[in-house]
């Protein structure tokens, strides 16, 4: 790695660190002091508070990465403009990506590390988190969750859970099952005392099976042998412990996956919500594009704070950014109301923002 290089990294990271630790601590405050007099009550573990607010901030940080990116890109650039020292870089022959490329690189794996949070880390700590804080910090109440029930419309099967007995959903209790044919008549009952998800299948315990004909009599079991065992299988149930889980969470804390699993499991939503979902799905696919788009019109903004004023480069860069924020929502407005397609809508902020940004950062050159 070059001298060069290195030394922008250094003098970028800094600050970028800074912002990151000043925005976190302010919503961290926030919490605390709402928080207090539950965690103080409850007294719990060290390393259960740290969960806690690492849970509380994760659905924050798509927001708070692109902020801190543009306050410590501002900063970055002004300071190298205030010494000259982007003048003395180009009259040595570099050229100007040269000078900023730690700075996309940064932004770049910036928007990696929040695609990463939004998909993964999220969909596991986030709803825990709120469960805990409503349960006043009781780590045993807040992992268990109570009186699931979930519709699986396009294999017409709905299980009814009295509670998960683990945070990963898959060992249940008190679970009924009931199988409905294409024509919404009965076909199969299911009661078992336990389900266990072991190996891709489900295992019932204590389990129960009541058979229909096409008319919802109750019929004698085509497989008397298989229905007799009080432990058994049933392949031919396809949900997945994460789809109950996504059952009891919070549509915010999902992951893009789990959006689209939704959505094809229920092909009976209205027109509203399948746009609303759809909408939803693309924009979280897309939020961590922002942290590069922001980057890209800051570095321009920052340029102009050192060589005109700091009073311009920053006003313009925050007009620029908020900006970007109240275009995305006007469209997310225009997208529940039908104005606009979903994908359209999603996409449509970060297209016009990125071609604003290039434009500024190819006149730099």
């Amino acid at each position: 790695m070059r001298i060069l290089t290195r030394y922008v990294f250094r003098e970028f990271l800094v600050p970028l660190f800074y912002c990151l630790c000043g925005f976190i601590s302010i919503y961290v405050l926030f919490e605390l002091s709402g928080s207090f007099s539950r965690l103080a009550d409850a007294k719990p573990p060290a390393f259960i508070v740290v969960k806690y607010f690492c849970g509380y901030l994760a659905p924050f940080f798509q927001y708070l990465a692109p902020a801190a990116l543009m306050l410590a890109t501002l900063y970055t650039m002004w300071t190298f403009c205030r010494h000259s020292e982007i003048i003395a870089m180009r009259a040595n022959g570099i050229g100007f990506f040269t000078i900023v490329k730690p700075l996309l690189v940064v932004a770049f794996a910036m928007a990696c590390f929040v695609a990463w949070v939004d998909e993964w880390y999220v969909p596991r700590i986030a709803q825990w988190a709120k469960q805990l804080r409503n349960e006043r910090f009781d780590v045993a109440k807040a992992a268990r969750a109570d009186n699931i029930v979930f519709r699986n419309a396009k294999a017409d099967r709905t299980w009814s859970i009295d509670a998960m007995l683990d945070a990963n959903g898959e060992h249940l209790k008190d679970v009924r099952v009931t199988v409905d044919r294409p024509n919404g008549a009965r076909l199969m009952n299911v009661v078992a005392e336990r389900a266990d998800y072991l190996d891709g299948e489900w295992w019932m315990t204590g389990v129960t099976v009541q058979h229909y004909d096409a008319d919802g009599r109750e019929v004698a079991s085509p497989t008397p042998e298989l229905d007799e065992l009080s432990t058994r299988s049933f392949p031919q149930f396809e949900e997945r412990p994460s789809d109950f889980i996504m059952q009891n969470r919070d549509w915010a804390y999902n992951s893009v996956a789990d959006r689209i699993r939704f959505v094809r499991h229920h092909p009976d939503l209205s027109e509203k919500m399948l746009r609303k979902y759809s909408y939803d799905t693309w924009s979280q696919l897309l939020a961590p594009l922002a942290c590069l788009v922001i980057t890209l019109f800051a570095i321009p903004a920052g340029i102009a704070s050192g060589r005109q004023s700091v009073f311009k480069g920053i006003v313009g860069a925050l007009l620029m950014f908020f900006a970007f924020y109240g275009l995305v929502i006007g469209c997310m407005v225009g997208s529940d109301v039908g104005w606009l397609p979903p994908i359209f809508a999603a996409v449509l902020p970060h297209a016009v923002f990125l071609a604003i940004g290039g434009w500024l950062f190819y006149r730099q050159r």
